[in-house]
Parts: C-alpha cells; structure tokens; sequence
C-alpha cells in the first residue's frame, strides 16, 4: 500500500528522525529522573530511620527496655507511626506493630530489609505497601527494628513519571502534528515548483514559479528558478534570432555568388570568358562568403549571450598600442599619417580578444575610406563620466548625419561606400561588441573639410568604469 504524498516527504521524515531522538532522548532523561528520585526517597526515608533508631536507643540507655517498649507503644499512634518490633536476647518477641522481624540470617550487625506490609483501605481492601526497614542489637542483646512505609514515597515517584510520561507523548503529538503541518506546506511550495519544472519540461516557455513574498529560502529558490528560466528563454530567443538572422543575412551574399557562378558558366560555355578566370573569381566570392558568415556569427553570437565572455580587467592603452603597431605600416602604405594618443593605467573589464577584434574593425573602416595624404587619430581616454572611450577620428567623406544611426546597421552600405570591398558589417560588429561590454557606439563628424579632404568621422567605443 503507497503511503500518501504528504508521509513520503522528506520534511516529515526529518521531523520522525527528530521525534525518534527526542523520544530516545527523552526516555534517558526519564530514566535519569526516576533513579534520582526513587533514591532521594529511599535517602530521605533511610534518613528518617536512622534518626528514629537512633532515638529509641537513647531511651534504652538512658531508661531500659521497659522504658523503650514504653516509647514504641506511645509512637504507634502517633500521626505518621513507624514500622517497630521488639525482641528479646533468646528472640522472642516482647511488643512492636509487627509480628516478625522481616530480617534473615540477623547476626548483630546493623542490617537493612526491604520488605512488604498488608494494609486495608478506605473501601476495605487489601493492598500490600513496599516498606524498609534498620534494625540492630542493643547493648542489653535485645534486638531493636525500626521501618516505614515507602507506599506514599513510591506514589510520589509514580505520579512524577507518569507526569514526565504524559509530557512526552504530548510533545510528540505536538510534533507529529507540526511535522505535518510543516511537511504540506513545503510540499505545496515544492509541487508548484515541480509543476513548473514539469510544464517548462513540456514546452511551456513562458511560466515561472510563484514567489509567496516571505522572503525565506523557497522563495529565494522560485526566484532562483524564475531568474534562471529568464536566461534560458533569452538565451534561447537568442539562438533562435541568431539562427533566422544568418540565415537571412547570408542569403544575399550566396544569391550572389550563384548568380556570378551561373553568369561566368554561360559565358565560359558561350567561348567568351576564361576558365581560371571565373575560378578566381568564385574562389574570392566564396571567401568574402565565408568572411562574412564569421563576421555574422560573431555578431549573433554576442546578441544571443547578452554579455561578453570570459571578461578580464586590463590596461585598454595596451590593447590599444598592440593594434597600432599592426596598423600604422599600412597606414603609411597608403600615405597616410597615423598617430595614437593613449592615456594609460585606466583599466577596463572586458573579452580583450572582442575589443581587439572591434579596434580593427574601426582603423581598417578609417583606412579603407580615408585617401591618401589623409589623417587617423586613435585615442584612448577617461571622459568626464568615469568611462573609458576608444576612439578613431579620419579625414575621410564621413557619414552624414541622417545616416549615421542606419550605417551601424548589417548589411548596409552608403552611395559612397559602394566602390569599396565589404558587405557593410564592420560597424555593426563593433556596435554588437560594445553593446555586449554595456557600453555603446557613437558616430559624430571629423575634424571637419579642408580642401579635398572632410568632413572626416569619428567613431567612440565607449565602455563603462571597471
């Protein structure tokens, strides 16, 4: 036979492995409290005999033994009487409120018996009390016992334990019934938690645990669930818009590829054009293909983690001066005039490999658009703000003011851009790297015209204090 949900929860296991040492403890000190009692009364009784032997014999030395039996038939009737007897040197009994001595094998020595007394009650009946009893030889050689009744001592003892007793059981119905109060509660918090495990399990995206605002670990568990469950449908509505968007984005490009393929195909069949040719051509296409998908998926990859990964803190004027060095040949290549104003030991927290990836992006759009006898400035700073901002400036035709918030847009490129290699990701890359360090890109104009050259742009990546 199962046994209901609410016994097979581990709260109300717990809470039967604590009433199991309870009771084990409980059970002990019971125990301890019985052995303490029971022996302070047998104490105190064994004190009382001794202090009433102790008095008769003063008698007997001082009086006799008439004087003692005197004494004995005086205290049988007194208010609380004891339990005496005595007997002659040869044993034979001379009075006492008992028949016989309850002592075997009396050799002189003072000896200690515990024996039984018959008494009748209120209602008639006969019961038997436990009592105890001293008994010793007087210096005449008469033999002298004293006892008491321990029924009422015994009663005492009793009625403790069964008091201690029926605490204990009180408390562990009391215990029963918080374990079971404790062990519904957990489990209705913990079954909407597995409902929602369950209904996640089965496709439903969009629900989250009920958090009851006590502020106690169950409700920091569905925040933790609920927090969880956001990344996952993030993440997830991530992949999928990294999925739908390369496959959107390398459609144009591929349709082109095929398009030159076919195109080169019937003019190679036609006798007009040149085999290798065309292969060169196909092989180019295909690795501006390639290019571009890389450049689509880190785009994509960035977009769909919402942060940047594996983030370090370093000097950004390093990175900085590392890319200048790969950069500035090409820029006098091309005649054009590179320099770097790097401000150091500021300190970023970042994926150095993105950052270096977006510099590059940035110099290689300044020296792609910017001609020769030109200018490109990379910078490095602290802004007023506490960010830290990378920046190129070129002298290049720049990007109209209407345009600059499309430029950083996949996949577009202006009238003037048309003439130059690209498939117009470069800034869209950089965008989604910054963006993905919580920082932003920002577009503005450059040092402005002079003569041939201008207005020029400047392109800020500004990341936010480490």
């Amino acid at each position: 036979m199962r046994l209901p949900r609410i016994f097979r929860t581990t709260p109300f296991r717990l809470t039967l492995l604590f009433l199991a040492l309870f009771a084990s403890a409980a059970s002990a000190f019971l125990a301890y409290i019985y052995i303490a009692t029971a022996g302070e009364a047998t104490r105190r009784t064994d004190q009382e005999i001794r202090r009433e032997m102790r008095s008769l014999v003063d008698v007997y030395d001082r009086a006799g033994v008439d004087a003692v039996n005197q004494s004995l038939i005086e205290r049988a009737s007194s208010e609380k009487p004891f339990l005496y007897l005595l007997l002659t040197p040869d044993g034979r009994r001379i009075s006492g409120s008992i028949e016989e001595s309850p002592v075997e094998d009396f050799t002189g020595a003072p000896a200690w018996a515990t024996f039984q007394v018959t008494d009748v009650d209120a209602e008639g009946r006969t019961v038997r009390h436990p009592a105890r009893g001293l008994q010793q030889r007087l210096s005449g050689g008469e033999t002298l016992f004293v006892g008491a009744d321990a029924g009422d001592d015994e009663a005492y003892v009793a009625r403790v334990v069964r008091a201690l007793w029926a605490s204990a059981a009180l408390v562990v119905l009391l215990g029963l019934a918080g374990g079971v109060l404790v062990s519904r509660n957990v489990s209705r918090t913990m079954v909407g938690l597995i409902d929602v495990v369950e209904r996640v399990r089965n496709g439903e995206q969009g629900v989250r645990a009920h958090v009851r605002g006590a502020r106690d670990e169950f409700d920091e568990l569905a925040q933790g669930v609920n927090d969880m469950l956001d990344r996952l449908e993030r993440s997830m509505a991530g992949h999928k818009h990294a999925g739908d968007a390369i496959a959107h984005d390398l459609r144009s490009p591929l349709t082109r590829l095929r398009a030159r393929l076919e195109t080169a195909y019937l003019d190679v069949e036609a006798g007009k054009g040149d085999p290798e040719q065309a292969l060169s051509q196909a092989l180019e296409d295909t690795d501006g293909v390639l290019k571009t998908f890389g450049a689509v998926l880190s785009i994509a990859r960035l977009q769909a983690a919402g942060t940047a990964p594996d983030p370090v803190l370093f000097d950004p004027a390093d990175l900085a001066a590392d890319i200048s060095e790969l950069y500035e040949p090409l820029c006098e290549e091309k005649d054009i005039e590179f320099q770097a104003e790097l401000t150091k030991e500021l300190g970023v927290r970042g994926n150095r490999e993105f950052l270096a990836q977006a510099l590059s992006n940035l110099l290689d759009n300044a020296i792609k658009y910017t001609p020769a006898g030109g200018a490109i400035m990379l910078r490095v700073r602290r802004r007023s703000s506490g960010e830290v901002e990378y920046s190129v400036t070129d002298t290049g035709p720049g990007v109209p003011d209407e345009d600059r918030e499309r430029v950083i847009q996949r996949f577009v490129r202006l009238e003037n851009s048309r003439s130059q290699p690209g498939a117009g990701l470069g800034l869209s890359l950089v965008a989604a790297v910054a963006e993905a360090h919580g920082g932003r890109l920002e577009l503005s104009e450059g040092p402005g015209k002079v003569g041939e050259m201008g207005p020029g742009l400047r392109v800020a990546f500004i990341l936010p204090r480490a």
